[in-house]
C-alpha cells in the first residue's frame, strides 16, 4: 500500500494484454497490479504476468471465496483484494500466506476485520459509502486502521483522498483505460502512471 499512491484496479479480457499492460505499468512506476478476477481470462493473466514480468507485483482482484484466493495463489498472485470481508476468505488467505486487503463499508465490518488480525483494509465502494466524509468520521474510533478507498476514485478527485491520515493509498481504473488498452498504446499508460506516481501523500506516514 506505500509502494505508490495507486493501486490500478484493472480488467482484462484479453491475455496478449496482461504483459505489455504491466510493463507499461512497471515503466511508470507502477508495481502492485491488482488483477480483478470479472472476466475468464484473469487467472491465465495473472499468470503469464507472475511468469514474464518479475519486476510486478501481480494480485488478485474480486476475490469472494476461499476458492478465489487458492485460485489466484496457483496462478501466482502474490496478493489478493477483496470487495468485502469474510472470515472464510481472510482465513483461506492466511493459510496460504497470501497477503490480503479486505474490503469494507462499515465499522461493523471494520471491528469483524480487526478481530481477525487486519489493521489495512480497502474502502469500497469509497464514493457510494461516504467518501472523504466517512473517512473522516472513521479517524476517531478507528485511527489506529490505514485505509484504500476504492471506487470512484478518479485523477481528480484522488489527490483529495491521499491527503487524508487514514489513507495509505487508492485504488483506481483510470491508469488502465479500455481504449488505449485495445489500441496497443502502451506509452499513453506508462504517462498516466508516471502522473499518479507525482500525487502527493501528505497524510501518510512515510514507509
Amino acid at each position: 500500500m506505500r509502494d505508490a499512491p495507486v493501486i490500478p484496479v484493472i480488467v482484462l479480457h484479453d491475455v496478449q494484454h496482461a504483459v505489455p499492460l504491466a510493463r507499461a505499468l512497471v515503466a511508470g512506476g507502477i508495481r502492485m497490479l491488482e488483477v480483478t478476477l470479472r472476466t475468464p481470462q484473469a487467472l491465465a493473466c495473472i499468470e503469464a504476468i507472475a511468469q514474464q514480468v518479475p519486476e510486478a507485483v501481480v494480485g488478485a482482484g474480486t476475490v469472494r471465496s476461499a476458492a478465489d484466493a487458492i485460485a489466484a495463489s496457483r496462478a501466482g498472485a502474490r496478493f489478493a483484494v477483496s470487495p468485502g470481508f469474510t472470515p472464510a476468505v481472510a482465513r483461506q488467505c492466511r493459510d496460504l500466506d497470501l497477503p490480503l486487503l479486505p474490503g469494507v463499508a462499515t465499522g461493523s465490518e471494520i471491528m469483524q476485520a480487526q478481530e481477525e488480525g487486519f489493521k489495512a483494509l480497502k474502502f469500497f465502494p469509497a464514493l457510494q459509502a461516504g467518501g472523504l466524509s466517512m473517512l473522516k468520521a472513521w479517524q476517531g474510533p478507528f485511527g489506529d486502521v490505514i485505509f484504500c478507498p476504492t471506487g470512484g476514485i478518479h485523477a481528480g478527485n484522488a489527490q483529495e483522498f491521499l491527503a487524508q491520515p487514514n489513507v495509505a493509498c487508492v485504488g483506481g481504473s483510470w491508469l488502465v483505460p479500455g481504449d488505449a488498452m485495445a489500441r496497443g498504446d502502451w506509452s499513453a499508460i506508462t504517462s498516466l502512471a508516471r502522473a499518479a506516481c507525482e500525487l502527493k501523500r501528505p497524510g501518510s506516514v512515510a514507509a
